[in-house]
């Protein structure tokens, strides 16, 4: 990564850090009636060091100000799932066989996110104490799972913490023309019009 890029990446993690910690993101205030869920989009070329700095916030809230973080990573998530379901084995083998549309298709019902994913992460916030939730593993379930269905149907899952997920792309906000997710900068994903920019907000 580039030095000045490395700067700007110590700039957003420093900002993260301040509005993450704050009391006023903390008990969700000033969002008038929207949900507490909030987007860091990234370069998707500054992934790794992206995890160092998520690494690095959560450690810093839960030492400093015992702010417990829950983090819950898309990708291992959709794993587990099909696990559960014993289904695993036979996603793995139909892969190499079956045409690119069938299999996505296949998997897409396999891991609905009204169905499946957002009782799993409703189940999930239900077993452990957190102040907030982090949503990671985006790109990595891309085209299987999509950010915008994810964030749909956890409006209601995710209500009474606040949420921030990490998506390695753009999140283009417009007041004329509503909000869109733009992963790895170039995949433009359905409208999504409810979760705000983290790089946005004040402390």
């Amino acid at each position: 990564m580039p030095l000045h890029s490395r700067a700007t990446l110590a700039q957003q993690e420093e900002h993260l850090f301040t509005v993450l910690s704050s009391e006023r993101f903390l008990k969700m205030e000033g969002l008038g009636n929207e949900v507490a869920h909030f987007i860091y989009d990234y370069d998707p070329g500054w992934a790794l060091d992206v995890a160092r700095a998520k690494k690095r916030i959560k450690t810093k809230l839960d030492t400093e100000l015992g702010i417990k973080v829950l983090e819950i990573n898309l990708y291992d998530l959709c794993v587990d799932l099909l696990k559960r379901r014993g289904v695993w084995e036979r996603v793995l083998a139909a892969e190499p066989t079956m045409d690119k549309p069938d299999f996505l298709k296949m998997l897409q019902n396999m891991l609905d996110p009204q169905l499946h994913l957002a009782p799993a992460i409703k189940e999930r916030i239900a077993e452990e104490p957190f102040q907030i939730l982090f949503l990671t593993g985006v790109g990595e379930v891309f085209p299987f799972v999509r950010s915008h269905t994810v964030l749909n149907n956890l409006q209601t899952v995710v209500s009474n913490k606040p949420m921030l997920m990490f998506f390695p792309g753009r999140y283009e906000v417009s007041a004329t023309q509503g909000s869109s997710l733009v992963l790895f900068g170039q995949l433009k994903d359905d409208s999504f019009y409810r979760a705000k920019r983290i790089l946005d907000q004040e402390a």
